[in-house]
């Protein structure tokens, strides 16, 4: 069994910064990609920024140039920084998680989510 944990959620205003981490644990043998998605009230989520495990990025184009995305590969940690907060960034986050457990079965794990908030 494999656990998702996001942290680092916040209230913040306009033109701030924010810095959220997620760590998978567990059963946990490898891990491939890692992403943060989100999911504003009566949007649906969407993807945000997603890393390789060799560090290839992506970036949805709102964010671009204001947030970033990194990771720990021994510790199955990924962050996100992020500069410049809009009020449209406000949201709950949620990161994402694939690998392979020690049972060498693949997994697709999901955090609770923790919110984002954007205000002046």
């Amino acid at each position: 069994q494999v656990r998702t944990v996001e942290s680092g959620g916040g209230l913040v205003q306009p033109g701030g910064s924010l810095r959220l981490s997620c760590a998978a644990s567990g059963r946990v043998f490898s891990v491939d990609d890692m992403g943060w998605y989100r999911q504003a009230p009566g949007k649906e989520r969407e993807l945000v920024a997603t890393i390789t495990r060799g560090g290839s990025t992506k970036y949805a184009d709102s964010v671009k140039g204001r947030f970033t995305i990194s990771r720990d590969n021994a510790k199955n940690t990924v962050f996100l920084e992020m500069n410049a907060l809009k009020l449209e960034d406000t949201a709950v986050y949620y990161c994402n998680v694939k690998g392979t457990t020690t049972w060498v079965n693949g997994f697709d794990s999901w955090g609770q989510g923790t919110q984002v908030t954007v205000s002046s």
